[in-house]
């Protein structure tokens, strides 16, 4: 009898150990398949990782390159159609050294609290796809609407869209064959200059600035810009100069008005070639620099707007602003 009971406690201890070996490889296998999964897990985890870095970096790449291909899509518009809408008056002024600062004297580097300012006025804007051509370079430029004219009938419309603008006002030259409609001329009376400000003011309601278009006649003559002023004081409407003679008189005139003489320091495409115009806005740029603030001029050609767009890396050392930040 007692040897029975051994065989059964023998047996017993048997089964005990089968069960903890099965219950060991069991846990074995359920770790080696958690280990398994874990590896597969965090490549496919990692590979995931991997493809959505790239996306947001393919992402973040695209807006530039989508801003790119709708600035090149403008400006090919503009190179389409400015030769056939308007004749630029970039070259109206009397001679080359016109078109750059006048020297800046040298002397120790001035202190400012703030950046220097640069406001650049783009002149003859007049048509739709010049409008969507310089809004699309995303910087601050000031646009110069000409009057409507038969050939331009919805500068005044277009212009009604923005939050601020100027208006380029035609005025008469020394030589300049294909002159706009509608323009002021020295012999005008100071009735006929009331009543053309006074219809710029209707059909440009928010105009608080006007410069020049064309205009070495007009404004070399005194008698013809005491009137201009005068007319402009009324409608509450700064003058900014073109500066396309040597001889203008709005400096004498806006001094015996009490007024602050405001005039353009670089025509930045006299030349209509791209590499000019880079160097001009660096000229533009080191007169803000030298003198806190600094007013550009240029015209909504392609190689303008190309030049001014591939200068973004430059407008940093100045602030853009618009020129009722100057003036």
């Amino acid at each position: 009898m007692a040897k029975r009971k051994r065989s059964k406690k023998k047996h017993s201890s048997s089964k005990l150990l089968s069960y903890i070996a099965w219950a060991l490889a069991l846990i074995a296998l359920a770790l080696s398949s958690l280990l398994i999964g874990y590896y597969f897990g965090f490549s496919s985890a990692k590979e995931k990782i991997e493809a959505s870095a790239e996306k947001e970096r393919v992402l973040r790449k695209l807006p530039e390159k989508q801003a790119k291909k709708s600035v090149q899509k403008r400006l090919k518009e503009v190179l389409k159609k400015e030769s056939k809408i308007y004749n630029s008056a970039s070259h109206e002024i009397e001679n080359e050294a016109l078109a750059n600062p006048p020297k800046i004297p040298i002397e120790k580097p001035k202190l400012y609290v703030s950046k220097p300012k640069l406001a650049i006025i783009i002149d003859d804007v007049s048509t739709k796809s010049q409008v969507r051509a310089i809004k699309s370079l995303a910087i601050p430029l000031t646009m110069s609407f000409l009057p409507p004219s038969p050939a331009r009938p919805n500068s005044a419309k277009l212009a009604a869209h923005e939050r601020f603008y100027m208006v380029h006002l035609p005025m008469e030259a020394m030589n300049f064959n294909k002159e706009e409609p509608y323009t002021m001329r020295v012999r005008d009376s100071q009735q006929t200059i009331l009543k053309r400000v006074h219809d710029i003011k209707e059909l440009f309601p928010k105009v608080a600035y006007i410069n020049n278009h064309t205009g070495s006649k007009f404004t070399s003559n005194e008698v013809a810009m005491n009137r201009l002023i005068f007319a402009f004081n009324k409608n509450h409407i700064h003058f900014v100069d073109s500066r396309t003679t040597a001889q203008t008189q709005a400096p004498r005139v806006l001094k015996n008005f009490g007024l602050k003489y405001v005039a353009r320091d670089v025509f930045l495409d006299h030349h209509n070639d791209k590499a000019y115009i880079k160097k001009q806005i660096k000229k533009a740029i080191s007169v803000a620099k030298a003198h806190g603030h600094a007013i550009a001029i240029g015209h909504p050609h392609k190689n303008t707007l190309q030049a001014l767009y591939e200068s973004k890396k430059l407008f940093r050392d100045v602030d853009l602003v618009l020129i009722n930040e100057i003036y």
